[in-house]
């Protein structure tokens, strides 16, 4: 029962939901310039793998490259390593590790172990598989997963939303 003098619709069933994230992530990234991408993915990656990259653990990726191609939203992040940090570059990677949003997710955040996801083919090595091999053994080192910091945040907020997808 309404307080007000005339009816009010009620305006939740009427209205749309929100695009699913991986739906909007495909819509958002071919329009998001390369510039702007590099900002937000490189000092991410290179605060989250600090540690590994003072300690020398990439320096098998220097003057190489990689692909993480996350087929399910259409993107494919090219990765190099120079200087001692990880960069966004645009050539296609030497190897590429495929698969789903929800398999990098779990990869990241540790949900699964990552043998297991490679294993069931969840998620795929294509091309230098010692290159893609060294990559995923860096990764699985991790020991908290990649859940800290700043990309712990973001990481936390998509598994949030890969719930709703």
């Amino acid at each position: 029962m309404s307080l007000l003098p005339f009816p009010v619709p009620m305006l939740s069933s009427s209205l749309p939901l929100p695009p699913a994230p991986s739906r909007l992530i495909r819509l958002l990234d071919p329009r998001v310039p390369f510039a702007i991408k590099r900002c937000l993915v490189e000092p991410l990656l290179n605060r989250t793998f600090a540690a590994p990259l003072e300690e020398g653990e990439f320096d098998a990726l220097e003057g190489r490259r990689i692909t993480l191609a996350i087929d399910d939203v259409g993107v494919a992040l090219n990765l190099t390593l120079e200087a001692q940090h990880l960069i966004l570059c645009h050539e296609i990677g030497e190897a590429t590790i495929r698969g789903g949003w929800r398999e990098f997710l779990c990869l990241a955040t540790r949900r699964e172990d990552p043998d297991s996801l490679f294993f069931q083919r969840r998620l795929l090595i294509e091309g230098d598989t010692e290159l893609g091999l060294m990559l995923k053994n860096l990764l699985d080192g991790c020991e908290e997963g990649l859940a800290q910091g700043r990309l712990g945040e973001v990481l936390m907020g998509l598994e949030r939303l890969a719930r709703r997808d």
